[in-house]
């Protein structure tokens, strides 16, 4: 047991305090280490953190360490009471293994963090022989504390999406970093409303808000109101994933109301089991499915029609110029407000009006899109499918801001020394441009 103590001051050696004596438990199954205050150390106020003079002491308490070749390992320690002058109270000491009135040591919290990282927090406990609570205190003390100090710092771009996280159209709005060396999330918001994007504004502050460049988000409302007001000069970009699976969601509306046409007609059912056969690209379908295709477009039916539109409108993630995407996307709706598909109209008429945020895409050089937040939307997915439900908002909010808050290495200083990207979205003549509000006079 003495080369244990060894152990401990080797790696967690605290001043003031020693390591007094290691012993098996009376049952064989954990090792206890006694730890006693260094003659002629005062102890610390928890309140104002400064030293003062010893009132008494308590009853020994156990604080859980990291286990040891299997064994779990206890502190045990009799709190010293302090009369502390500056706070005029008596109140228990500062103990720097431990976190308030937790029974856990600061080490072995980050400890089960960080294996919490890799497992579910359900494993993570199994492993350790320990409870969910106790993950949960864990992930909380070391996610409380990485909010509390971190830095900000500049924020070029940033990417605002929802996702869906209990049955009944409940969403949660989050805030990703998206620059071309950071990679992170900045807010978790409740719902999907103004008042929880606004939240994420208020946190980083008008002075951190004026100078974001990019702003990536999908079509939905409250979004766009709050990225007009709060970043108006920033250059902001409609996600194309989300048009993409607009448009996927007509065209499989007009297959669905031209198969049911068909069955009351008393027609062939040409369109049955063919859902995926069109919503899939072209490039990713199996030889089968390409003759099933194939056979398919000779028929001349609404759906046909809005599968050949969908199919067009990919040409325009092609262009580099946005002129030439804007002449292109110009006459992609106008041949659809010919087609008499009411679904495919509607979603022209939506592309009309948000004509400038697409097109600010191709003003960017393509080098910005929302697949960054998507793939980290899909990590936050993937999050919540493993813990098989939270059972609270909190449970949820920290294993996402445990997961995906992490960031890449740290931002240069030195403008010299950033990215050659980056110096190119930088040089953009976006500033004082107009480019984030919709055409007068589109329809």
């Amino acid at each position: 047991m003495l080369q244990l103590i060894t152990i401990l001051n080797r790696c967690h050696r605290f001043p003031g305090f020693v390591y007094q004596q290691a012993r098996f438990s009376s049952d064989h199954k954990s090792i206890e280490i006694a730890v006693r205050p260094r003659k002629g150390s005062r102890a610390v106020c928890s309140r104002c953190h400064q030293p003062a003079p010893g009132y008494d002491q308590l009853a020994e308490r156990r604080f859980e360490f990291i286990p040891f070749w299997g064994f779990l390992v206890f502190l045990l320690y009799a709190m010293r009471r302090v009369d502390c002058r500056r706070c005029r109270a008596i109140v228990v000491e500062e103990v720097p293994w431990g976190d308030g009135k937790r029974s856990l040591t600061k080490a072995y919290m980050v400890f089960l963090a960080r294996w919490a990282r890799r497992l579910s927090w359900k494993e993570t406990a199994e492993a350790f022989r320990t409870s969910w609570d106790k993950v949960f205190d864990a992930v909380e003390h070391v996610v409380s504390w990485g909010l509390e100090h971190r830095v900000f710092g500049q924020i070029d771009a940033i990417g605002v999406d929802e996702i869906q996280y209990a049955k009944g159209h409940k969403y949660l709005t989050l805030v990703y970093q998206i620059d071309l060396n950071v990679t992170r999330l900045l807010w978790i918001g409740k719902e999907r409303t103004i008042e929880s994007f606004q939240g994420f504004f208020t946190v980083i502050g008008e002075e951190i808000a004026s100078k974001i460049v990019f702003v990536c988000s999908d079509m939905w409302e409250p979004y766009l109101k709050v990225i007009r007001e709060k970043c108006a000069e920033a250059l902001h970009i409609l996600d194309r994933f989300h048009i993409v699976a607009k448009m996927n969601k007509a065209l499989d509306e007009v297959r669905a109301g031209e198969s049911r046409r068909l069955a009351l007609e008393g027609l062939a059912p040409v369109l049955k089991k063919s859902r995926w056969l069109l919503l899939k690209r072209e490039k990713n379908l199996k030889t089968e499915q390409r003759f099933r295709l194939r056979d398919l477009l000779r028929y001349n039916l609404k759906t046909v029609r809005a599968y050949l539109l969908k199919e067009a409108f990919q040409q325009l993630w092609d262009y580099n110029s946005p002129a030439w995407a804007a002449a292109f996307l110009d006459e992609w709706c106008r041949q659809v407000m010919r087609s008499r598909i009411e679904p495919m109209k509607k979603i022209a008429r939506s592309l009309r009006q948000h004509r400038e945020l697409i097109l600010n895409y191709f003003r960017a050089q393509k080098m910005l899109s929302s697949g960054v937040v998507e793939g980290l939307n899909n990590k936050a997915k993937v999050t919540m499918r493993k813990s098989y439900g939270f059972r609270t908002f909190r449970a949820l909010e920290l294993a996402l801001y445990h997961l995906a808050s992490c960031q890449s290495p740290n931002p240069p200083t030195n403008f010299s020394d950033e990215p050659k990207k980056l110096m190119l979205l930088r040089k953009l003549p976006i500033k004082g441009k107009r480019v984030n509000a919709p055409m007068e006079g589109c329809q």
